[in-house]
Order: structure tokens, then sequence, then C-alpha cells
């Protein structure tokens, strides 16, 4: 189940690479080559009902979450059919269904809505009574996000008030071009934890079974009442900051030594000599793989992009937001309301 994930991450977001570079996607796309064994060793291991807040860099986080390959990449397309109908784009997954409460283009944006979901379950099962909320939040963010106010201040309000949050910083030792030991005057990160009264645990970032471990033990412990922890997890990303950029600010030697740490290879070499699979069945896990981001891509392709109507949507709380004309109705009842505007 792991490898599998770890697989359909690393897959989809080199089908990504082409796609974006053929034109199928716009703007910034920020791919998680490398970092895998994050996103699937916490993930897999939380219920239907618990959160994930994660980054500009989402796409892997909202697999693991159990949005489907079509969904993610039709989002990417800007189609109809996407998680968010087109509207959100590489940068903003969002599932309600799913519990992924967005990607966020700011740093440290996700962690206050992490917060506010995890005070929903303490509030629900404390105020409310209801012995059955223990729902668990997860909040997905980078070293550069551990030099904001946002995230010292919710690490406070998370301690203050034992919330059932995991912080997982994915250190990848970058924050687009600035190196983390320039920027931090104390790089780990994981003793910041302790400052606030909640555990902070290193885990190598790049192994997904000591991540898993690492995460169900703090999965457990929120899910208990015990309160938040921070866990430092370091990792490292195999491609520049986004698909824009030429990457040429991370010496050669510092690359080479983490691509040979692949963590899905790593993994699967376990499997492997721990005789927990055979060659020929993580092949056809690949396999399945492969054919599941293909069809996902021809699903995305084959898409409808969004109506024109789309536009006025999701812009003011209420729809009819824009106001009355001079012919006293509504003026987003004018078929002419959208005249001008760029073409969807």
């Amino acid at each position: 189940m792991l490898f599998e994930d770890m697989v359909l991450g690393r897959s989809f977001e080199d089908m990504c690479a082409q796609m974006y570079y053929r034109g199928k996607m716009f703007g910034f796309v920020h791919l998680y080559n490398g970092q895998e064994a994050v996103s699937t060793g916490f993930i897999k291991y939380l219920k239907e009902g618990d959160y994930v807040c994660s980054t500009y860099r989402d796409h892997v986080h909202a697999l693991s979450k159990g949005v489907s390959a079509r969904a993610v990449m039709s989002e990417l397309f800007g189609k109809a059919t996407g998680v968010c109908r087109g509207q959100g784009g590489s940068m903003h997954m969002f599932s309600k269904e799913h519990g992924l409460l967005g990607g966020f283009a700011f740093i440290g944006e996700g962690i206050p809505v992490a917060l506010g979901a995890a005070f929903k379950t303490k509030y629900e099962k404390e105020v409310l009574k209801n012995d059955k909320a223990d729902a668990v939040t997860v909040a997905f963010f980078g070293d550069g996000t551990c030099n904001n106010g946002q995230f010292f201040e919710c690490l406070n309000m998370a301690a203050l008030w034992k919330l059932p949050i995991i912080f997982v910083v994915e250190n990848n030792l970058w924050a687009i071009g600035m190196s983390h030991y320039r920027s931090t005057s104390d790089p780990e990160i994981w003793k910041k934890g302790p400052a606030f009264g909640m555990p902070g645990v290193h885990v190598d970032g790049m192994d997904v079974l000591k991540v898993r471990e690492v995460a169900l033990e703090s999965i457990a412990r929120a899910r208990r009442g015990e309160g938040p922890t921070l866990v430092e997890c370091e990792t490292y990303r195999f491609r520049g900051h986004s698909l824009a950029d030429p990457d040429e600010l991370r010496k050669p030697a510092e690359k080479a030594h983490y691509a040979a740490r692949d963590p899905i290879v790593a993994l699967k070499n376990y499997l492997l000599e721990h005789k927990l699979a055979d060659e020929a069945e993580l092949k056809s896990i690949q396999k399945k793989i492969d054919d599941l981001v293909e069809d996902a891509v021809d699903f995305a392709d084959a898409s409808p992009l969004p109506p024109r109507s789309q536009l006025l949507e999701n812009v003011f709380a209420d729809p009819k937001g824009f106001g009355i004309g001079p012919d006293g109705k509504y003026r987003c009842e004018d078929p002419s309301f959208t005249a001008g505007t760029a073409q969807v």
C-alpha cells in the first residue's frame, strides 16, 4: 500500500511535468518528487474523517488523501471535472468529501485553517458532547514557513488548548532559492516544539517506514486528546521549486547525494530484501499506476471547459452580490454581464 501510493505520487508528478511543457497546464506548478515518503507516511494512516491542510505543492497530498487521479489531473487542466471544477488549479486543491482543506498559495496560510479544523473537533467533543468526534488534523508546510509569524502563533494556541493537530514540516532544505541554513538561526526546527510545550520530533523524511512510525505515534497521541506534535521530516525535492525554476542554485553534489537516497527505491529494496514482495508484484503495481495516470490525462483532455456562468460563482457569499442595475434587475442576471471578460 505504501509503495503503490508513493509510485502514484511520483508517476503523477512526472506526467504533470510533461503536460506542463506541452501547454496543457498554466500558471505555476510545483512538483513533489522526492518527498513522497512524507505524504504517504502520514496521510495513509489517517481515517476518512481526518483533515489535511497542504501548501502550493499539494497534488500528492490530494492523491494520498483519496482524491482520484482523474479529479486532480482535470483540475490541473482547468476542466469542469476537476476537484474544484477547474477554478482552483495546481495550488488550490480542495475536497470537502476527502477532508482536504486546501492547497494554499502563500506560505503559512494553511496552518491557521488547520488549527481551526482541530479546534472544531475539540469544541464538538467537549462543548457539544459528541463522543464520536475524534478527527485529527495534519498541517503540512515547508522549512521556509517556520520563520513566519503564523507558525509560532499556531504552535502556541495548539499547545494552549491541547488541540488534535500534527504540524509536519517538510524540510527540503530550500525555501525557493534560499538555503535553510542561511535563513534560520537554529536550523533544527523540531526544537521549537518543546519551547511551546509539545513534543518535537526529527525524522528521516526519505524513509517512509520511519515517517510511518512517527506518524502512528503522533496521530494516536492527538486522537487520545493529548495535544499537538511538531514533526520535522528532513527530505529533498528532486526538481526545482516550480517547473519555471531552472534550479541552478543547488549544488550538483547535494542533488546527487539525495537522489541516491530516493525514498521509493529504498522502500522497493526493503520489500525485496525482507521478501514482502517480489519483482513481478512491484512491476505490476508500476504498470497499474502508469495505466491510471494515462487514463487521468485522457479523461482530463476529453473533459469540458467550465461554462462562462461559472466565472461569477464563489466570488461573493451572496451569488447576487453584484448589485442591481438601472433596470431594477440583478446585474448578474443580465446576459451581457460577462461580455468582454476573458474567455475561460
